[in-house]
Parts: structure tokens; sequence; C-alpha cells
């Protein structure tokens, strides 16, 4: 009994501690220090929450730009199911995969010669990229630009103007968020 109440006084205090104290702490100095990334990362537009800059969404509507596909199953980007397909590029599936999505690419409108950028078939290891390459998003621009009546040099602007360079200045390579870009697109139209 002597060993009893001693424990249960420590497990008491470090359940306040660790379950409550901590957390309230954590939570409140990310709210204070990094709003928007303790929220999501949320891209809002007119009050609503159109997605995260930080998980990719589903576009296949020729009229938008189309983001890096999904490895994730049953659903695309789902966040709760993040990861890759673990097959290799040689698998069959692979292959098949790929060569559906450069036919899908090439029956929904013009296409420029050349190779197809990789990150538009290839899936990423999280399944979940919300970001493509400027070449990638160059690489759809005929098909936007036919679809929706806008000049290609209006399009490639709005791309140079989305495009966000290496992380810290050297890592990584420049890359644009799809949906902030199919935002802007819609807003260029709105105007």
């Amino acid at each position: 009994m002597k060993q009893l109440r001693p424990a249960l006084t420590v497990f008491a205090m470090l359940s306040l501690v660790t379950g409550l104290a901590y957390p309230l702490a954590m939570t409140g100095l990310s709210q204070l220090l990094f709003p928007a990334e303790a929220n999501g990362s949320l891209i809002v537009k007119d009050g609503k929450a159109m997605g995260s800059s930080l998980i990719g969404q589903n576009f296949s509507n020729p009229n938008y730009f189309w983001g890096r596909p999904s490895a994730t199953s049953p659903m695309p980007y789902n966040a709760a199911n993040s990861g890759g397909s673990n097959l290799g590029p040689t698998n069959p599936a692979t292959l098949d995969a790929v060569k559906a999505r450069i036919a899908a690419l090439k029956a929904a409108g013009p296409v420029p010669e050349g190779p197809v950028p990789a990150d538009l078939v290839q899936a990423s290891s999280s399944g979940l990229d919300p970001e493509i390459t400027p070449a990638a998003a160059l690489y759809q621009v005929p098909r936007i630009a036919k679809v929706r009546n806008i000049p290609v040099e209006k399009i490639k602007e709005l791309i140079d103007a989305n495009t966000l360079g290496h992380q810290w200045g050297v890592l990584g390579q420049s890359r644009v968020n799809v949906l902030k870009l199919n935002l802007a697109l819609d807003n260029y139209k709105a105007s």
C-alpha cells in the first residue's frame, strides 16, 4: 500500500502533464506561430476551403491542369491511405498504368511533340503530391488554351506566377501547386 499511493500520484501527474498540459501548450504555440500550417495549410477562396496545399486533388477535366497521378486506392489522393504501389518500373502493371495515362493525356487534347514529363504519368511514393514540375504544367498548355480559349502566353504567365523555386533556395526543384494554378486559371477567366 505504501508503494501504490506514490505510484498512482506519479501516474496521475504524468497523465496531466503529458496528456493534457503538453498537448494544449503545443496546440497553442502552433496556432500562435504557424496558424496556416497548424490548420492543414488550407487554400481558401471566398471563405470556402478548396483543399490543402499539401495534398493533391484529382483533376481530370480537360479545363484544368492535371496533377501527378495518385497511388492511393480505392480513392485517389486519400490522405488516410498514403503510400506507393510498391511496383517496380519494369512491372507490367506499372507499364500498363503509364501507357494508359499517356493515352489519356493525348486523348484529352493537343499535346506538344516530345516525351511526356514523368511526373504526369508516374505516381509518387506518397501518392499525394500536390505539385508538378513547370515542364509538366507547360506540357498541358496547348490543351487548356484550346478548351478555355485563352492565349497560350497568358497561361504561361500564370504558370510563371505560380512557380515556386528551390526550397530554401537550394533543395529540390522548381514546382507548381496544381490546385493554386487551377484557381488562378479560374480567376483569370472570371476577370
